[in-house]
């Protein structure tokens, strides 16, 4: 049977979508009030990127969230291992970004275990309050600065020294994008691998009943063992693509904030489905993004006090949004287009006789 281009629109354009995103530096196409410059400006890239690596980490966050069923409120922890880690193998001890990067990523990988095993010990709310304790001693860690190595408040300047020249200085703007764009591409690739596995189908039914997999002889505490581990990893190697985005690590990747943003992110998309998490994360982190030049822009200063207050605030405007898209669209970005095609079918459809 041959396919119809529908059916190869629907089954390829993922693929057509991540070589037209490969392709955009080589665009100087300008969207006015979207990009301040050209898409293939530094700025602009500088922005896409961080977008691609936000929509990555946000995907893996829904592995264990929307895809398992486990709502974890230390994310960021694994998060900060990656960014810290790196920083400080780089900065502080000379070690070259492959083998620092790879070293960072591993220690979060054994610290995901190790913390995994013990909060997964438990169940429901108590393994959220778990992951949070977690979560703040890391924080707590970071900020007291131990030995001089994260810098405290202050943060922890990237050495540039230390990096390949390829990822160093604005005109490598694009090379930082496109190692972001990588880094989302390896996170979707590996989560539809592993959905479409027989570990991916235990996910799901420790998502909608964990009983009934034990019943079947399956261990459940190993495999959310598993998925609590391989999504730390993903936001392990997501925090060394943001070490060499923001040059630099601060105390808020490691705070409990950073983790809530992700479960808006994946909630905004619409958790457990394919592309949602990551539309989330994008569009989440444009948004904050360009709110925050919004805010300081002179047509809100213009506006009555009343008006201008809670404008001037991104938090304040991306909640109301956040708000809005749980009402309207309770099944997240990634079900918006059902919704249409329903309401369409409601609207066009003859009338009974």
């Amino acid at each position: 049977m041959t396919a119809t281009p529908l059916t190869l629109l629907k089954r390829y354009w993922p693929v057509a979508a991540f070589v037209a995103l490969a392709l955009l530096p080589y665009s100087g196409i300008t969207i006015p009030g979207l990009f301040d410059g050209p898409l293939n400006s530094p700025g602009a890239l500088q922005v896409l990127a961080l977008c691609l690596v936000f929509g990555g980490l946000a995907a893996g966050y829904d592995l264990l969230f929307g895809r398992t069923g486990l709502l974890s409120f230390g994310h960021a922890l694994y998060f900060a291992l990656g960014v810290y880690g790196t920083d400080i193998l780089v900065t502080k001890y000379g070690y070259p970004l492959p083998l620092a990067a790879l070293l960072a990523v591993l220690f979060a990988t054994t610290i995901a275990t190790a913390l995994g095993a013990v909060a997964l010990r438990v169940h429901g709310i108590a393994f959220s309050m778990v992951t949070l304790a977690f979560g703040q001693v890391g924080a707590i860690l970071v900020a007291r600065d131990p030995g001089g190595l994260t810098g405290g408040e202050e943060g922890l300047a990237l050495n540039a020294a230390g990096l390949p020249d390829m990822f160093v200085g604005v005109v490598n703007t694009v090379n930082l994008y496109w190692l972001a764009l990588a880094y989302l591409g390896l996170v979707v690739v590996v989560l539809h691998r592993v959905a479409q596995s027989p570990t991916g189908r235990v996910f799901a039914g420790l998502r909608d009943d964990e009983r009934r997999v034990g019943v079947l002889g399956l261990d459940p505490y190993r495999f959310k063992l598993v998925s609590f581990t391989l999504s730390s990893s993903l936001a392990a190697l997501g925090g060394v693509v943001y070490l060499l985005l923001a040059a630099g690590a601060s105390p808020h990747v490691a705070s409990s904030d950073l983790t809530l943003t992700l479960l808006v992110m994946v909630v905004l998309g619409g958790p457990g489905t394919r592309f949602g998490p990551v539309l989330g994360g994008v569009l989440f982190t444009y948004l904050d993004h360009r709110l925050t030049d919004f805010g300081g822009s002179d047509a809100v200063d213009s506006l009555p006090g009343v008006l201008a207050g809670p404008l001037s605030q991104p938090l304040f405007v991306l909640g109301t949004i956040f708000i809005l898209a749980v009402y309207f669209f309770p099944g997240g970005l990634a079900g918006l287009g059902t919704r249409l095609t329903a309401v369409r079918r409601a609207v066009t459809s003859p009338p009974r006789p």
